[in-house]
């Protein structure tokens, strides 16, 4: 084992494959802030990230659409040790609960991922420059997903949107 003396003690350095991890997300995270983006594993576009875009917490192509596998338990957590990249699947709507009369209310449109490797599923929110006309490629798409996938979207609880939805994801859109 290697070490290295701090005052009296000794210190052992970490070598294990979760301190090289660690280490190199830290390096790209920061690479990342001081480029003021990134570029897309997929389509290969430099995806900037700022104000503008309606979301803090940017792990999807604006261009393509597809993800990276950046966050474990909730948006912005970076806690994913996967990395593979995560092809946009369908479209939900964030199930933002009921009002008084017991109508449930729709909340903003999300993409819906599922990731190539461990084929795990996240929804991302659609950000203020993300392609329209991807975003209704997308829609198109979902009607030919597997049956694996549908049955783990339901395990899950997310509602893939269809063609019967439109109107109202164009609502959310373009706000007509």
């Amino acid at each position: 084992m290697a070490g290295f003396f701090v005052g009296k003690e000794v210190k052992m350095k970490n070598y294990d494959w979760k301190y090289n991890f660690e280490k190199t997300k830290s390096k790209e995270h920061n690479k990342e802030q001081k480029a003021g983006g990134f570029t897309c594993s997929h389509c290969k576009q430099f995806i900037f990230i700022n104000d503008f875009m309606g979301t803090s917490h940017r792990n999807h192509c604006n261009y393509c659409l597809w993800s990276k596998h950046v966050d474990l338990y909730k948006p912005g957590d970076r806690k994913a040790t996967c990395y593979a990249g995560m092809k946009p699947i369908g479209l939900t709507f964030k199930n933002e609960g009921h009002d008084k009369y017991g109508k449930s209310r729709q909340g903003e449109l999300k993409i819906v991922h599922w990731c190539v490797s461990d084929m795990s599923i996240s929804t991302n929110r659609i950000a203020a420059d993300d392609d329209i006309t991807e975003i209704f490629d997308i829609l198109n798409k979902s009607t030919s997903i597997t049956e694996q996938i549908i049955n783990k979207l339901h395990e899950e609880d997310i509602q893939l949107l269809n063609n019967s939805d439109r109107t109202n994801i164009r609502i959310q859109l373009l706000g007509k």
